[in-house]
Order: C-alpha cells, then structure tokens, then sequence
C-alpha cells in the first residue's frame, strides 16, 4: 500500500455497504488515534476469542498492551499476524422505518504482522505512549515504571500492513415511500464527556495539597 491509502487489501475490503468505505491513512489515522480502546481477535486452543485492550499508533505501527500471560496475546505473536478494530461511537440515526435505522460511526480494522516488543529501550518508550495516549501530557506527571512492571507487561507491536475505514454519517436513508409518513426521522448525535475529577483520599493525597495536574485541567477544558 502506499503512505496515503491502507486499502483495500485482501483482508480489509468493505463489501456491505462499500460506499460508507474509506482507506485513505489521514482517515484512518485518525479514528485510530480518537479511539479510547481497540479489540483484537484470535484464535486460542481452536475457539475464537476477542479482547477489549489499549492501543497507541506510531507511525505505521499500531502498539498493544496486555498481561505477559494472556492467551490472545501470545496467539497473536505466536501467529505473527493480528487482526485489531477500533470503533467510535457517533449518536443515532433514526429513520422512518426500523431497517433504516442506524447509528452514527467511525471504525477502522487493521490487519498486520505482530511481534512481541522485547527490547528493554523500545518497551519503555512505548509504555510511556501509551500513558500518554490515555491522557496526553500524563507520562511526565507519574513516576516511571519499575522493572517488576516492566516484566509484567506484554507490548505487541502491529505493523499497520493494511487497513481500513467505515464511517457511517449524515442524513438517513428512506425510501421514497416512505417520506410522507408522519414519523420523525433525524439524527442524534453523541460524545464522550469527562465528569468532574474525584480525588483520593489516600497517601499524600489526604494532605489536600496536592494540586490537579495540568493534563487533567487541559482535559476538562478541551471538552
């Protein structure tokens, strides 16, 4: 594929509803990087399996995070290939009919060569991604990870060899007859919000002299 367009590709081809498809990479990249969690698919002891976990990009690289003993992660690297989708959740799209009806949404799927992250400097910087995907600017606010974390965690990391998008949006889609029924028919759309942040009220914390971090305050304030 070249660097602009991630599709379609043998595994990647939207055939229901082709038009809603895109494989341009900006796209891509984007929900990619909008996406709080992915899921990721394989196949453990002959049954197909998903799992809901953290994901960070670089580049053409998507990362994934685990424990050292889940099963899907091994599978993956084991097989040298993972499948991961990430979806946004945009709102309603109500028709006049129930088979009309959708919801708003962007999703992408990902299929590419896996590995297991080994090298110590590599693992690090990308653990530290993934902090920072979470909540931008939070690496540089926690104390780093120790190596028994260190140990315990799996990275994997995905080359994004093919990828692509489907984004369902706009106006719905009645047929002609039904545009004179007296049913309402629109679009209701739907966002993550951040609620006022909670404390603790253990350690230092209970001093109440320790003051709400930046990445937090920039946070509630981009809502």
């Amino acid at each position: 594929m070249s660097g602009d367009v991630l599709g379609p590709g043998p595994n990647t081809r939207v055939r229901r509803l082709p038009k809603k498809a895109v494989y341009d990479a900006a796209v891509i990249d984007a929900i990619l990087d909008e996406g709080r969690l992915c899921h990721v698919a394989a196949v453990v002891n002959g049954r197909a399996l998903t799992l809901p976990t953290l994901h960070a990009r670089q580049g053409r690289t998507l990362y994934l995070h685990g424990s050292q003993s889940n099963a899907i992660m091994k599978s993956i690297v084991d097989a040298g290939e993972a499948c991961v989708c990430v979806t946004l959740y945009d709102g309603l799209r109500l028709a006049r009919s129930g088979f009309e009806s959708s919801i708003a949404y962007r999703s992408v799927v990902v299929v590419g060569s896996a590995r297991a992250v080994d090298d110590e400097a590599e693992k690090r910087r990308v653990l530290e991604l993934f902090v920072d995907a979470v909540l931008p600017g939070r690496a540089s606010e926690v104390r780093p990870m120790s190596d028994s974390e260190m140990r315990l965690t799996m990275v994997v990391a995905v080359a994004i060899d093919e990828a692509s998008a489907k984004v369902s949006a706009g106006p719905t889609e009645d047929p002609e007859e039904d545009l004179g029924l007296p049913i309402w028919s629109g679009t209701v759309s739907a966002r993550l919000r951040f609620e006022a942040p909670v404390p603790s009220s253990d350690g230092a914390m209970q001093r109440g002299d320790v003051e709400l971090p930046a990445s937090v305050r920039r946070l509630l304030e981009g809502q």
